[in-house]
This record gives C-alpha cells, sequence and structure tokens, in this order.
C-alpha cells in the first residue's frame, strides 16, 4: 500500500506525504475514500488534509476525485537538474522544432519511465500522447530507449522482465530489446516504429553530462523511411551541444 502512515504517532508532514504518495501511475485520480486507505490514513484525517493541500495548489479536484495539482509539478521543475536541463536545453530544442516542425521532447529517467520535461508541438506535428509532467514506459519511446540503454544493470533487467504490449509493434521480447539497446550503446541513438502510439515513429540520442547520461531528446514524426539518418545527426549535434553547456556548469 503507498505510503502507509497508519502507525500511531505519525507526524502531519508524514501524513501529508503518505498523502501526495497514494498517487502513482496506476492511480493518477483518487476519491477521498481510495486515498485515505492508501494513505493509510482515517478518512476524517485525509478530508481535512487534502483540503488543505487544495487550497495551496497541491492537489487539485477531478469530477469525483482528487489528482495532483501543478504546483508540485512547478516546485519540481526547480529542482536543480530538471530546471538546469530545461533552460539549457531549450535553445537547441527550439532550432530542431523549427528545422523540422516535429514534436521535440526532452526527457530523463525517473524510476523505469520516462519522465518528461519539456515538448515541443505545432500543428504540423504528429499526435502523441506525451505531455510535460507525464511520464511513459522506458520500452516503447525513443527517449525512453535511449535512457534504458544507459540505465543501471539492475534497471534494464527489472524493464526486461515485464515489457507490457502498447501497440501491436511494441517490442516485448527482452532478447530482442536488450539486442536493441546494444546498438543504442554502439550507434548512438534509439528509434521506435509505433511502438507508442499508432502512425508515430522516433529517434532520440542521448545528453551527457560529466560521463553520464543524464537525459534524452527525440522527435516523434510519421516515419523515418527517409529521414532517420537526417534526423539522428541533427539530434545528435544538438545533443553535443547541451553536453558541452552542461559541462561548463559547476557542479551541482
Amino acid at each position: 500500500m503507498a505510503g502507509n502512515t497508519g502507525t500511531p504517532g505519525a507526524t502531519v508532514t508524514g501524513r501529508i506525504m503518505a498523502i501526495l504518495g497514494a498517487f502513482d501511475d496506476h492511480h493518477a485520480r483518487l476519491a477521498l475514500t481510495d486515498l485515505a486507505r492508501r494513505a493509510g490514513l482515517p478518512v476524517p484525517t485525509a478530508h481535512r488534509l487534502v483540503g488543505e493541500l487544495v487550497r495551496h495548489g497541491a492537489l487539485a479536484r477531478s469530477g469525483d476525485g482528487y489528482v495532483v495539482g501543478r504546483r508540485l509539478w512547478e516546485l519540481g521543475l526547480l529542482a536543480p537538474i530538471e530546471s538546469t536541463l530545461r533552460e539549457t536545453a531549450a535553445p537547441f530544442l527550439h532550432d530542431i522544432h523549427a528545422a523540422t516542425r516535429a514534436t521535440v521532447h526532452l526527457a530523463v529517467r525517473d524510476g523505469r519511465e520516462a519522465l518528461y520535461l519539456e515538448r515541443m508541438a505545432g500543428r504540423a506535428s504528429v499526435p502523441v500522447v506525451s505531455s510535460v509532467g507525464s511520464t511513459l514506459p522506458l520500452h516503447a519511446t525513443g527517449v525512453g530507449k535511449v535512457l534504458l540503454a544507459h540505465a543501471p544493470e539492475d534497471v534494464r533487467r527489472a524493464v526486461l522482465a515485464s515489457l507490457a504490449r502498447v501497440t501491436p509493434y511494441t517490442i516485448t521480447q527482452p532478447g530482442r530489446l536488450n539486442e536493441q539497446l546494444g546498438q543504442i550503446r554502439r550507434v548512438g541513438y534509439a528509434t521506435t516504429v509505433e511502438e507508442m502510439s499508432l502512425g508515430a515513429c522516433s529517434v532520440a540520442t542521448p545528453v551527457h553530462r560529466r560521463g553520464q547520461v543524464v537525459a534524452a531528446i527525440g522527435v516523434v514524426v510519421p516515419t523515418l523511411r527517409r529521414d532517420r539518418g537526417r534526423l539522428a545527426a541533427a539530434l545528435q549535434v544538438a545533443a553535443q551541444g547541451i553536453s558541452r553547456q552542461l559541462a561548463a556548469l559547476p557542479p551541482a
């Protein structure tokens, strides 16, 4: 159970964190009773604390339940690595978007998922399911494959052991995906073909800082038949520029 704080003597801070921790990818919206149960709190206590969180923007009402509020996302963007990445990458992402008119992504790894820090799209862009602040599977997205290829071994093993099918083209064979991850490390970019959304293909490359892959940038296009090499080269140039600027910053 997420954030269970049924232990006597739990502090107010602990109870609030239990409420916030009750939300996850499979429980993005929760009714009050479900929220109280997952947080391990009496309903009256949960009701009082949830009311405070709503007033401060940390939670928001949605239909007959509650969702995480925008204020938490705004605070999350102030974390040093996220804010630095977004600010540093922004001009490079704008250049890629202007040149391709494709949807452009900046993402980091959040556990076993890709967390999208930035998305740029226009009217001509392919419709995608990503949004700023959302998470998507590592194994089914271009930026996710890049991040998975450079993730710690235990993360790769865990992801390979639970490959969920998103579309008919999602790779769910561990051996095949693991082979792709090795190729990504060798060639420096990843691709997907309708593995997250039908009609959407992607190319993505890693962003480095001090020898570590800290993020991935990518584009989503209708097809890779003609422009795979050109898109990969453009992304690699942009990623190198971002990496150089990150390297010039003082250590976090």
